[in-house]
Formats: C-alpha cells, structure tokens, sequence
C-alpha cells in the first residue's frame, strides 16, 4: 500500500524481543472526535487489573527513538499490568512494513504513530482512528550542515535536503515547509536518508546539506559538530511557529470496527498511557530515562547524559493529558493539503475520538 511511514528506526540499533499475537477485528463503528460512545465506564475503578491480563500487540513506529518514548515507557514503569494488559511491543525496522500499515491490515491490534495517519487512511476508504494523542509537535528538527548557514527554508533553492524516505512524514512536512517559503519542488531535491547512523553519513558526506530528524541523532549531530539546529519542530513553540499550531504527532491507532468491538480493552490501554502522560509531564528527564532500556539511552549514537539533556530540551512536545489539542487536527490538515497530499475530501471527527482520554484522566483524578 502506498500510505507513507515516518522515521524508520535504524535496523541493529536496539532489539525488541516480541511475540505478535493476532487478533480479530469485529463490529463495524466508528470512532469519532465529535464524541462517539465508548465502554470507558465499564473499565473505570480497578482498571480491570482484577481480571487476567488481555493481550494485546502494537507496533511502534521507531520505539528507540525519543518521540515515541512513552509506548516503552508504559511498560517500564508497569502501568500496562497495572490496568490489565499484556502488551506485546514491537518496532518498525528498516525496509519492513509500517507500524500504521500493520494496524490497518490488522497484523497489529494498536500502533504508536502519527495521526495524519487516520487521515491518509480515510482517503483510501479505510476507518484508522486515533484513541489518544501523545504529542503535540512532530518532534522534529531540521539538521542542516556545520558551515552551511541555512535559517530558513528559503535557503535550500538548488540544494539537496534529506528526508526520512521519500513519502514519509519529514517529506511532507519538509515540502510544506518549503510551500511556505515560496519554494516550488523544482527548486531543490529531496533524498531519502534514513535515520540515525545514516542521517549522520549523509550530512558527513555532504550528500545533504540539511536533514530532518529526532532525538537522539540530534545531540549527536550537534555533540559532534556535524550539524546545528536550523528549523525547531520538535516542541509546541516550534510547532506554533513553523506551523501555525499544534501539530499532534505520536498517537494510539487502532482501526475504528476493532475499537468498537473491544471497548473495555482499549480504555484499559488509554488509562495505562494517559497515565505515563502525566508521568513524563511531573518526572524529570533522568528519572524518565531510568525506566527505559538501557540499550535506548545509551548506544552508538549518545550517552546516557546526552539523551537525558536532550530529553529535558524537548519533553515540552509531551501532552500531559492525552487529549487532541484544540484545532490539532485542522493545523494537520492544512498542512497536508499545502504538501500537495490530500485529494479527497476530509472529515476530522472521524480520525480522532477524545472519549477514551477523557474517562481515563477521571479514573486517575486528573482535572482537565
């Protein structure tokens, strides 16, 4: 299927050990952001830890990476058992199928990844919502080349600038970016560069001059001196900036018939998370890098303290509560439509429902 994928994590650089349980997809509604109606009461209380656990699978798409922290860190800090489930996690690798892509077809129950997802889905006729919003900026940073002195999107006219893959996410918000500043597509190229250790090269190599990309291949480009930060898409100022607005980012996918069929289960996932949300919104960068593997916060690329510092530079993007922020969604779509991506018309109360998140906070007592 031709639905793009965002950041790749990079093949080799951490192994998740799962077991992928396949689940059956039932019913046929819909979730919707206008406020569709969910079984959040029937898990309420315990959380339904009283019962067995309730497996349920979900690929994540990078789950080393600091952007899509807080699916790992759910299992680290035990809220998955807490609430009831068994979660098997797994990650996108290079080359392989897509964690929205996996959910769609229903190799996976969930997936940790962008909402503009739900909306390249519904234009192809299929019903892929998001359940809770985990971020509220791409997370992002335009890395552009030691020397280069580029500011603004302006400056890549007849340069070469790096993408995750052609059609990903950093494509489409590095082609409205350059809508933005009046730059056409055939005034400057894109290449496909990967993450992580090939993001580096590329920039090293001077096969690109900038690169879009997250934590932690930003402290290490910056450590290293290869690249500084140009554009910052990475927090809610950022996103304001560059943006227009808050653009939610890393979210829980579910396809809506399998919500609808599996209510209890899905609100038992939304309470484990929202409650990691206001975790990382209380906890500081250390104590959030603690209850992650270690293999995440220390490798190749950064050192412990590096991770945490970047961590602590760009735990703003984290929404506290798990709920779509208000005009998300339509800043998502604008910026979809200036890409050149969206050819059919889009209902945005389809793509997202709140219910969920809303049920979850009361449980913890949390005030909205």
């Amino acid at each position: 299927m031709a639905t793009r994928v965002h950041a790749r994590t990079l093949t080799g650089f951490v192994a998740v050990a799962t077991t992928m349980t396949l689940a059956a997809c039932g019913g046929a509604a819909s979730g919707s952001g206008s406020g569709g109606t969910t079984g959040a009461a029937a898990s309420a209380g315990a959380g339904g830890a009283s019962a067995a656990p309730v497996t349920v699978t979900m690929m994540v798409g990078g789950i080393d990476k600091q952007i899509y922290l807080p699916y790992q860190l759910a299992e680290g800090l035990g809220y998955y058992k807490k609430y009831g489930i068994d979660m098997k996690l797994s990650t996108e690798v290079s080359g392989g199928v897509g964690a929205e892509d996996a959910v769609a077809s229903g190799q996976v129950n969930m997936a940790g990844a962008w909402y503009v997802h739900t909306i390249d889905f519904q234009q192809k006729g299929k019903d892929v919502i998001s359940v809770a919003q985990l971020s509220g900026a791409p997370g992002e940073r335009e890395m552009c080349a030691t020397g280069s002195n580029i500011s603004s999107p302006a400056d890549w006219s007849g340069k070469t600038v790096g993408v995750t893959d052609l059609g990903s996410g950093t494509d489409d918000l590095t082609l409205y970016l350059a809508a933005k500043s009046s730059l056409t597509q055939a005034q400057f190229h894109r290449q496909g560069v990967g993450a992580g250790s090939t993001l580096v090269a590329a920039l090293q190599h001077g096969s690109v001059v900038c690169g879009m990309t997250t934590q932690p291949t930003v402290s290490a480009l910056e450590t290293q001196k290869i690249a500084y930060s140009a554009i910052d898409l990475a927090t809610t100022d950022g996103a304001d900036k560059w943006l227009g607005g808050a653009f939610p980012s890393a979210a829980v996918l579910a396809k809506a018939d399998w919500v609808a069929a599996n209510k209890d289960t899905v609100q038992k996932v939304v309470d484990a998370l929202v409650a990691t949300m206001h975790y990382i919104a209380t906890h500081s960068a250390a104590d959030i890098a603690d209850h992650l593997p270690p293999n995440f916060v220390s490798n190749g690329l950064v050192t412990k303290d590096l991770y945490v510092k970047a961590l602590d530079q760009d735990k703003g993007q984290f929404l506290p509560d798990g709920m779509m922020p208000a005009n998300g969604p339509e800043t998502v779509l604008a910026v979809e439509k200036l890409a050149g991506k969206v050819t059919a018309p889009v209902d945005l109360t389809k793509t997202y429902t709140n219910d969920f998140v809303v049920a979850a906070n009361k449980l913890e007592g949390f005030a909205q």
